[in-house]
């Protein structure tokens, strides 16, 4: 019986380029961070889409974004966007190994739960982030942004979350 000209999911998981996807993803996400949503009254705000692509490859395909990966768009995202060098690296070394510990508990589960899963690595993120600033500056940096900057994040990750989902069923299959 001859092959269909359609890759299956099987197929599609083992082409090369299949498995450069959270890498891409995650580069992608990086130029989209660095890009600022200006609302009036405040500060620009970039939202954490970095984080959100960490977060669902780290649950779902931990095997193809590796640590030296992370560090490196990490870095990059720094010195583009003016961050203190290696803060967001950090960052994202960091929720690789606290997600690792508990991505069991959201292979398979419905999507609010893997969203309140994420609004809770989001808080902790921006207040990681928010001491770390605050303690390289040597004083307690605005707060106001930092909170706004993770509601935003939250709220955007639905959507990200649905198109990352997507991409990775259409070129990897379900995994």
């Amino acid at each position: 019986m001859p092959r269909s000209a359609v890759p299956t999911p099987s197929d599609a998981a083992a082409m090369p380029w299949a498995r450069l996807l959270p890498v891409a993803t995650t580069a992608f996400a990086l130029l989209l961070s660095i890009q600022p949503v200006h609302l009036a009254g405040y500060a620009a705000l970039a939202p954490a889409f970095t984080l959100m692509t960490v977060y669902h490859w780290t649950i779902y395909r931990p095997d193809l974004l590796p640590p030296l990966i992370l560090f490196a768009i990490g870095a990059i995202q720094d010195l583009i966007s003016g961050e203190t060098p290696g803060v967001t690296a950090l960052l994202l070394l960091l929720t690789r190994p606290i997600l690792l510990s508990v991505r069991r508990h959201f292979v398979g589960r419905p999507f609010p739960f893997v969203w309140a899963g994420f609004t809770l690595l989001t808080g902790g993120a921006m207040l990681f982030f928010w001491a770390l600033q605050s303690l390289l500056a040597g004083q307690l940096i605005e707060f106001r942004s930092v909170i706004f900057r993770g509601v935003l994040t939250v709220s955007i990750f639905p959507v990200a979350s649905f198109i990352l989902g997507r991409s990775q069923r259409a070129l990897m299959g379900v995994s």
